[in-house]
């Protein structure tokens, strides 16, 4: 499905991750997938991947014998080990017995269907793949690293163990220890064996400590083993004699390359891999990631060679983890994978490096292209490093180089400079924003103002106020603007990043005159002109600027959730109507496209506001994360989603073209290439960026919403350990929604072995904690435990020792009221002293009576200390204080530190006390009520020091009712504020502050902003109403935008006095009712709002003409709550209106201030172009709002606008492929026909040329509806009704070839009611041909087909240089008028067959230069025409030709002279081969 594919990085620290077979295959290990390669000397082909595992690819291994090549086995930290066929990528089958995470696998290259795994556990397991059997062994108590089976002996196993030991195991006999090699110190990272049997070639360079006496004395058969270890040395193990025969340390080299961080430690891992056919020679890691080939039979001390010795550019960078060689094209290779997530593959002969295949260790947040250097593509990824990969170089597909100094976090946002070469902006998920020169090796300059958040999107533009003050030569052409997730945007001084960045949300309020607060900003998008910047925000609103000042011209409010991507129409379209197109994604998996060129080039005093889409695209079932405009098309965006796929649209058709499914994970960055319209590139959280044609896909849409719910089960263990977070951190905040991206990464699938953008110094030796660390066991606890789980005998599960040890605890708890427990003594050691015996307690009463009567010191008694502590009760203060100092050493050595703080406190040291309470953590309520004693600032101290003792403990409120009792009120509210506890610190502020302190504003504030994060918009909007924020308030609670949420928004905002947001959401919930078709409450929630009689006005005239086209097949659902007043009358549809108008609404038509203010309101609302995809229910609003213009043009005397505005509502049917509406308007506005045209004919001024263009539009339409009706009349009063029925059903508009048709058997069921209406307005005669026979319409039409002819033949140019296969519906033939009926039936099934034709035939006598000459011909005979017959839209004249003659062959009622003139207009303008088709298969 792929062009190229950059994957995923091999995972990290495992001991076989990857293997190849014979084939060139190799496969290995990243995240949970499984990838195969197509390796060749020359280059990788990424094949595909394996899918299946839940958790981290530990191993993986191909089976080696003949015939068997496709086959391999993988094992994963889910337990698993699972064998897969790489041809049909398919799941063989898979068993669990490992209970442990499995930590090697390795397929027995003699024993066919032996695979051979082992665990953390120690446990080996041999599964029979075809018979399905398995046996477990447990020959060493030990974790296992690495295993190898022997390429000698079927049953012998070498397993490399942790702790350095090696076992060889005889699984014969039920994994029976044959040989422990010892020697190693520490983990034994890889095992390999020799590809000899025999032990002969290294006898004479044994080790000297070798005893010859032991060798054998012949060579049999056992095979040398070779091992790398973390302790630096690489061992040769002769297998026969079961000892070490050569010791080989590793050189200290450590050539690092220059993507290295000098500042990141990483493990050592030592990888030894022994080549097939050298039996003499095995390769080994080293410490920077340098490979050296060991010559095992060399004389002298240096036995290796460094592999590309010739540059450091070929070496890995970071240690090397695994090595596989295999031989192709009599060429021997060797395959290594490294940490510095690059694959590498090596000649053997040469010991260079052939070439490298770079990888990713992140998330693909973003990629762009560059527009200076064609074809550079930069790649943000999240492990914390930028790639620049040259993706038009010849020499190497994958030619990348990265950049990582400056990059401590993950990469989130990328922008090329417009016009400076090779200068790349970017952003992390840290805040941090940067400018790299990719054509020079100095770090990134860094901005000095970070952002708070994940930075989402950067842009170059125009600088504004202030950085746009002073001379060209003072400040720069372009600045940087970077948007991030605290909701801002801020200009940066790319000559100056050391400076200040301003915040431009200063401009925009001081230019608007804003005073509420702005919804934060979530993307931005500068037109390419730079004159008009796009911002989207968190509510789902678009506002768009006028540069350099920031004036808003509109604002957008058609989404209703954030907004994810921005993206304006590329500047070089050949249609300058298109270059103002706006495209937007959100989180409601809806592509919006909006025409923004009457608000851009004909801006309003006050901002428009645009509730229309110009295209609406659907189809994703996710959340929208990126779009792209192709450079080569007008119209074709392509967009990315969370539903994991791509989709390519026709934007101006509002089709599908096709999806893109490649990717196993959701997708968050695309673009188109620069250089090939075929291909579009992009990137996801499966940790890949894949190149793709959209020729080759074979999905149109995207996958239904099944796709989704599988992803989101993936995300289930995830989504349970955030919310325990939360439950944990009292409120915690949940991450914004524009933040997914960022924190959504799944764990279970982290690639390389490390979450992504781990750090490379982070311990990987650390595992997740353990059950029998929860419940505070010990490991040797919670081994007995295991195993009385795992017991047969009748032993207790760990279940029931749980349940004995609860029954346990109740019982001592029943029986603790019985015994009393005698408090501690704070005075132990005395204490003690009075248990000794009596000789002893009888000998201190002499030594008390001698101190006490003695005038000097007793020899050998110091009362207080030592053997007579105990008498320092009975003496004098003194020795009492001595006694108090020894209980308190007792004390402190047995952890009683109350005990010791209540000596000191008895002494009156009570400072002393206190300061040891602090010191030690203990300080209770009581000491800290005898605090006052001390002193007013010991007591504070000392309340400072117990609040942050209770912090520590998670006692907040407590903590917070402290400090309020030292008058420490705004640290209290600070604390509760900080720990998320906005409630409380509400309550504490509001009673001790005044109402007008700034701290209560902002406490309510940052409440209502979490609180807004975590959806409770109700209690957001009460925070937002007590700080006396309205505006936010209202928005807010519109935020969820249901119904009765919008409808209170605006009440609210009537209240506060926001008339302007009250009028906008009123409008958004009418518009909500009236897509339901609740008219009456759309008109009560309008009818609050003053300013909004005009749209009451157009939503009357939507009512009425619902219910006038009820019967009519227009209106095909049921109608309930609809006003009296709309019943149909049998006057006119137009008075009827004016009447309802008057009597219901109070209109005035006399006031004309009042008709033009209300015709200027209906005129401002944008009211987009039809398209067949619009929504009936939609398409009847947008015609009322023409009806609606009309009626008040007709009040204000504006005969001219009431003519333009009835074409626009009777064109409007046509142009939606509704030829029934078309009819139905005609009926309704022009019940007359051709009088009522000629009516407003007689009212126009005639020397206006142009109302007179806009007349005879109108006056085409109303024939050209006409003309099909006596077609059908004719066709109804045939007397062959077989045949004439069978052409009538087959000669609708649709089916003549006007694709802007389509059949309406609803007129055709109606034959007598056609056959009266049209005599009732006369038979069609010669005037009425002649009004749609007009030549210069004609020849615009056919320049105009003329052109979209050869841009179709340059599409198939194009492709023909590609040989895949053609492109389906890609490069549409010509939309002539009658392309469709002239295919046969298998050609419309089947194009592919036509259109190669076609580009064969194209590509044989046609070059790019003539077909760009015959466009510009073209082009200068469109110019030549006048402009009032290319503004207003006229049917297809050859269709009416086509028609015309049809009737006259079929029913003889056409003049002459009529049809002579439809045929020679067929003949001059008649130039496509789809027209003639239909005309000879109609006419002749």
């Amino acid at each position: 499905m792929h062009e190229r594919l950059l994957p995923a990085s091999p995972n990290w620290y495992c001991s076989r991750c990857s293997d190849v077979n014979s084939d060139g295959i190799l496969g290995f290990g990243a995240k949970n997938t499984i990838y195969l390669l197509k390796v060749t000397a020359t280059s990788p082909t990424v094949l595909g991947e394996l899918n299946g595992h839940t958790e981290r690819v530990s191993g993986f291994a191909f089976c080696r014998h003949d015939g068997q090549e496709n086959i391999c086995a993988s094992t994963s930290d889910d337990k698993t080990v699972k064998i897969w066929d790489i041809d049909q990528k398919a799941l063989l089958t898979e068993h669990s017995v490992h209970q442990s995470i499995i930590s090697a696998i390795h397929w027995s290259p003699v024993e066919k269907g032996l695979v051979v795994s082992g665990d953390e556990k120690g446990i080996v397991v041999c599964y029979w793949h075809g018979r399905n059997d398995t046996h477990s062994f447990f020959p060493e108590p030990r974790t296992i690293f690495c295993l190898t089976c022997s390429p000698h002996n079927e049953n012998y196993v070498a397993v490399g163990y942790k702790d350095g030991m090696i076992a060889l195991i005889d699984i014969s006999k039920k994994g029976e220890v044959v040989h422990r090699l010892r020697g190693h110190e520490e983990e034994i990272h890889a095992l390999t064996w020799c590809p000899e049997a025999k032990e002969e070639a290294l006898y004479s360079l044994q080790e000297d400590n070798t005893d010859s006496s032991n060798g054998l004395k012949d060579a049999e058969v056992g095979g040398y083993l070779a091992s790398g270890s973390r302790d630096q040395t690489v061992r040769i193990w002769s297998t026969a004699r079961g000892k070490g025969v050569m010791t080989l340390k590793l050189p200290f080299l450590k050539r690092r390359g220059a993507g290295v961080d000098p500042g990141v430690k990483e493990r050592l891992w030592l990888t030894v891999h022994w080549p097939n056919g050298r039996p003499s020679q095995i390769i080994s890691s080293c410490f920077g990631g340098e490979l050296v080939a060991w010559d095992l039979i060399k004389s002298g001390k240096q036995k290796w060679t460094l592999l590309g010795g010739s540059s450091d550019s070929q070496n890995h960078s970071r240690i090397v983890f695994n090595v596989n060689s295999l031989c192709l094209e009599d060429r021997e290779l060797l395959i290594s994978t490294s940490m510095d997530r690059e694959i590498k593959c090596w000649d053997l002969a040469l010991l260079e490096c052939c070439w490298t295949l770079p990888t990713l260790g992140g998330f693909v947040y973003a990629i762009g292209f560059s527009p200076v250097a064609t074809g550079c593509l930069a790649l943000g990824v999240g492990d914390n490093m930028i790639r620049v990969w040259n993706t038009l170089s010849v020499q190497n597909p994958y030619d990348t180089k990265t950049y990582w100094q400056g990059i401590k976090s993950k990469v989130t946002a990328l922008a090329w400079h417009s016009v400076k070469e090779g200068s790349l902006a970017f952003g992390t998920d840290d805040g941090k924003v940067g400018i790299y020169d990719a054509y020079s090796n100095k770090p990134p300059q860094i901005s000095s103002t970070f952002h708070r958040r994940t930075v989402y999107c950067l842009g170059w533009g125009p600088p504004i106020p202030p950085l746009s003050f002073g001379g060209s030569g003072d400040r720069p052409s372009y600045s940087l603007y970077s948007c991030a997730g605290e909701g801002i945007i801020l200009q940066h001084d790319p000559w100056n990043l050391s400076g200040e960045a301003t915040n431009i949300d200063k401009l925009i309020r001081d230019t608007n005159n804003i005073k509420h607060k702005l919804s934060p900003h979530t993307d931005l998008s500068w037109k390419p002109d730079g004159k008009v910047l796009a911002i989207g925000n968190e509510d789902g609103s678009i506002e768009v600027y006028a540069a350099p000042n920031l004036k808003l011209l509109c604002s957008v409010q058609q989404h209703h959730k954030i907004i994810n991507a921005l993206r304006w129409h590329h500047p070089h379209s050949g249609r300058p109507e298109l270059r103002c197109l706006l495209a937007s994604g959100s989180s409601n998996a809806l592509v919006y496209v909006h025409d923004l060129c009457s608000a851009i080039e004909n801006p309003s005093e006050s901002p428009v506001l645009v509730t229309e889409a110009f295209r609406s695209l659907s189809g994703h079932t996710n959340k929208i994360t990126n779009l792209a405009w192709s450079p080569h098309h007008d119209g074709r965006l392509v967009t990315v989603s969370y539903d994991g796929t791509a989709q390519v649209w026709d934007v101006l058709k509002e089709e599908p073209i096709c999806n893109y499914r490649g990717h196993s994970g959701r997708l968050l960055c695309v673009q188109w290439s620069p250089v090939d319209p075929n291909l579009v590139w992009t990137g996801g959280d499966d940790f890949t960026v894949q190149e793709w044609a959209v020729s080759k896909q074979e999905h149109v849409r995207p996958p239904k919403s099944r796709r989704r719910v599988e992803l989101e089960k993936k995300k289930v263990p995830q989504k349970k350990t955030k919310k325990k977070k939360k439950a944990i951190g009292k409120g915690g905040a949940k991450v914004e929604e524009n933040e997914a991206p960022i924190g959504e990464e799944e764990k279970g699938a982290a690639g390389s072995g490390l979450d992504e953008g781990q750090s490379y110094d982070e311990d990987e030796e650390g595992g997740c904690v353990s059950i029998s660390t929860a419940l505070g066991l010990s490991k040797e606890t919670n081994k007995d435990v295991c195993g009385a789980e795992k017991t047969h005998n009748g032993g207790k599960s760990f279940l029931a020792v749980k349940k004995d040890v609860k029954d346990e605890k109740k019982k001592e708890k029943i029986e603790l009221p019985l015994k009393k427990r005698k408090p501690r003594s704070i005075l132990p050691l005395s204490t003690s002293m009075d248990h000794r015996p009596k000789e002893e307690l009888q000998q201190d009463c002499l030594d008390l009576a001698s101190v006490t009567h003695a005038k000097g010191e007793v020899a050998g008694c110091v009362p207080g200390t030592g053997e007579h502590i105990q008498l320092g009760l009975f003496t004098d203060r003194e020795a009492l204080f001595q006694m108090f100092k020894e209980e308190e050493e007792s004390h402190v050595e047995a952890g009683h530190y109350d005990s010791m703080m209540y000596l000191r406190l008895w002494k009156g040291d009570l400072i002393g006390a206190l300061n040891l309470a602090t010191e030690k953590g203990e300080l209770t309520d009581h000491l800290v009520s005898l605090a006052p004693m001390a002193g007013y600032q010991v007591w504070a101290k000392t309340v400072e020091s117990y609040v942050k003792q209770l912090c520590m403990q998670e006692q907040f409120l407590k903590a917070a009712s402290h400090l309020v009792s030292v008058h420490k009120l705004y640290e209290a509210i600070g604390l509760l504020k900080a720990h998320q506890l906005y409630r409380e610190a509400i309550a504490l502020a509001k009673a001790r502050l005044r109402a007008e302190d700034p701290v209560l504003k902002d406490l309510y504030m940052t409440w209502a902003a979490v609180l807004e994060r975590d959806g409770h918009y109700t209690t957001a909007a009460k925070c937002y109403l007590a700080a006396d924020a309205s505006f936010d308030a209202a928005k807010v609670i519109a935020k969820k935008g249901d119904v009765m949420s919008l409808k209170t928004a605006a009440n609210l905002a009537k209240i506060a006095g926001e008339s302007n947001l009250s009028q906008s959401l009123s409008l958004r919930c009418a518009k909500d009712l009236m897509l339901s078709q609740d008219w009456l409450a759309a008109q009560d929630i309008l009818s609050k709002q003053d300013t909004l009689l005009g749209h009451r006005l157009q939503f009357c005239v939507s009512e009425m003409l619902t219910r006038c086209l009820a019967h009519t097949g227009v209106v095909t659902w049921s109608l309930t709550s609809m006003h009296a007043w709309s019943e149909p009358a049998d006057e006119g549809f137009l008075a009827a209106v004016c009447r309802v108008w008057k009597n219901v609404f109070g209109l005035v038509p006399t006031d004309l201030d009042e008709m033009r203010a209300l015709h200027h309101q209906l005129r401002a609302i944008e009211n987009p172009p039809a398209t067949a995809s619009v929504p009936m229910k939609q398409l009847l609003f947008h015609v009322a709002l023409d009806v609606a213009l009309s009626v008040l043009s007709q009040l204000l005397g504006d005969w001219a606008s009431v003519v333009e505005e009835l074409l626009r509502a009777v064109t409007r049917g046509f142009e939606a492929g509704h030829f029934t509406l078309m009819t139905e308007m005609c009926e309704l506005l022009l019940p007359q026909g051709m009088d009522s045209v000629e009516v407003y004919k007689r009212r126009l001024m005639k020397d206006d040329e142009e109302s007179l263009d806009v007349y005879q539009s109108l006056e085409a339409f109303v024939c050209y509806q006409f003309m099909y009706r006596d077609w059908w009349r004719h066709s109804c009063c045939s007397n062959t009704n077989s045949h004439s029925t069978e052409d009538m059903n087959g000669q609708t508009p649709v089916e003549n070839g006007d694709p802007n048709h389509e059949t309406r058997t609803t007129i055709q069921s109606k034959d007598q009611d056609v056959e009266a209406t049209v005599r009732s307005k006369g038979s069609v005669g010669e005037g009425f041909w002649k009004i749609l026979l007009s030549e210069p319409h004609a020849n615009l039409q056919a320049t105009q087909r003329a052109i979209e002819d050869i841009q179709s033949r340059v599409s198939l140019l194009v492709q023909h240089h590609h040989p895949q296969e053609p492109q389906p519906n890609l490069c549409a033939l010509p939309q002539t008028g009658f392309c469709d009926i002239t295919q046969e039936p298998s050609s419309l099934e089947g194009p592919v067959g036509l259109e190669s034709k076609q580009r064969s035939s194209v590509a044989e006598s046609e070059s790019f230069p003539a077909l760009v000459v015959q466009v510009t011909e073209h082009q200068k005979r469109i110019a030549a025409i006048p402009d009032h017959l290319k503004k207003y839209p006229f049917p297809d004249v050859l269709e009416c030709c086509i028609v015309l003659l049809y009737m006259n062959k079929h029913f003889g009622v056409i003049p002459r002279h009529v049809c002579v003139e439809a045929s020679s207009l067929l003949v001059r303008y008649g130039s496509t081969s789809s027209l003639h088709k239909a005309w000879q298969k109609l006419t002749l």
